[in-house]
């Protein structure tokens, strides 16, 4: 497949400004952006599919360039479902070192990064009414679909504006570095097309846009940070084993979809994967596949080792297998206590709400169901000393297969 083809196949293109943008982005050479917004400090798993877009049309031969809106960022982009809190001017500068941090870890040095903050601090509103405002006009503006969904709950005259900042955005990019191709999210289609009619009229030259469509679960809910079902792709924020686990929920009838856009894998490897996938789908082949391709390329090949085995020692209980940092990136929300060295283990349980009596801790223990650090423990008088703990410190319960609850020595 030439590398259109194969982004139309993948369902990577929604929408498209021109049709000669098939030929350009086949042949390669063109100056690309996308925006990344900084009132996160972290991409989410949401977005992952759009960024990595820049990867792909890296290796089609195309220049990159990401622009984090330190600018836009300040006021916020129409949702369509509401006005955005107001973000915080010390928070944006200091997610945009954040941010820059992760996209050249993930992309490398080739790519330019730029904030356009730099060309809008010193702009004052006279001049951004005269030199942008004047351009485009109002009816084009509240036609687009974003705002038109908008409008019927309220929108501010700040993210109103927000399409016109965007499309100054595109135009000094222009000038600044010959950028002539812009993409990023369906819902940004708007925002994308105000850039190519500023430019159009202002500079009499063509440049381009296309969309890509919005990554949704199977009831066609964004994932994103927005509605709160995103996992981050920074490591401290969100594990590479809460990655995998999350990855390794998503459902069946969205498998072959995100394998092709979260992956690089072929059509043969997909279809191959997803021949055995429906040949033993409880085996989760296609969303394990899926984890290793995703994490593999946003944290390392060791990330996903760490996964897996977090994942194998957590269900089969080998807690002792694990470090104190494995376990605590494996058993992030479980119940945290504290207790004191030399106390039996039926009084640990009851006084730390484990159990809710000790008929009940004597039921649990008696029937095998409980493991301290990876040992079954039968005895309600075993005396939880320090020879059992885990780097001195820490006490590992499990409760029946699944109930987990940490303790540190007081």
């Amino acid at each position: 497949m030439k590398f259109y083809d194969e982004l139309v196949w993948r369902g990577l293109i929604k929408d498209s400004t021109s049709p000669e943008l098939e030929e350009l982005l086949n042949k390669g050479g063109m100056k690309f952006y996308i925006g990344a917004d900084p009132t996160a400090e972290s991409l989410h798993i949401g977005q992952f599919p759009t960024f990595l877009m820049v990867e792909r049309l890296k290796r089609a031969g195309h220049i990159p360039y990401i622009l984090v809106g330190g600018a836009t960022g300040r006021v916020g982009d129409p949702r369509g479902t509401g006005e955005r809190e107001k973000a915080d001017v010390e928070v944006i500068d200091k997610n945009f070192v954040k941010i820059k941090e992760q996209m050249t870890k993930l992309f490398g040095n080739d790519v330019t990064i730029v904030n356009n903050y730099d060309w809008f601090k010193d702009m004052n509103y006279i001049d951004f009414l005269r030199d942008v405002g004047k351009y485009i006009n109002v009816t084009y503006m509240i036609n687009k679909d974003l705002v038109k969904r908008q409008l019927d709950i309220g929108i501010s005259y700040a993210e109103f504006s927000y399409m016109l900042i965007q499309g100054y955005d595109f135009l000094k990019l222009n000038e600044l570095y010959g950028i002539n191709l812009q993409f990023g999210g369906s819902d940004q289609w708007g925002n994308l097309t105000t850039g190519i009619e500023l430019i159009r009229k202002l500079k009499d030259k063509e440049v381009y846009a296309f969309s890509m469509p919005l990554t949704t679960d199977k009831e066609g809910n964004k994932l994103g940070k927005s509605y709160g079902n995103a996992l981050w792709l920074d490591k401290t924020k969100t594990s590479s084993y809460e990655l995998y686990q999350y990855i390794l929920n998503f459902d069946d009838v969205m498998m072959e979809d995100y394998l092709k856009r979260f992956t690089f894998l072929n059509k043969e490897e997909i279809e191959s994967i997803m021949n055995k996938h429906l040949e033993t789908p409880e085996k989760r082949i296609a969303q394990k596949t899926l984890a290793k391709e995703v994490i593999e390329f946003i944290h390392g090949e060791s990330e996903f080792e760490k996964a897996i085995k977090i994942s194998e020692c957590l269900f089969s209980g080998e807690i002792n297998k694990l470090s104190i940092d494995e376990i605590k990136d494996g058993l992030k929300d479980v119940p945290n206590f504290d207790f004191d060295i030399n106390t039996t283990i039926i009084d640990i349980l009851v006084n730390n709400n484990i159990t809710v009596s000790k008929r009940e801790a004597r039921e649990f223990l008696t029937s095998g169901s409980i493991t301290v650090n990876g040992e079954k423990i039968l005895d309600e008088n075993k005396i939880i000393d320090k020879s059992i703990l885990i780097e001195d410190n820490y006490l590992i319960i499990r409760k029946g297969k699944k109930k987990y609850f940490i303790g540190k020595i007081k």
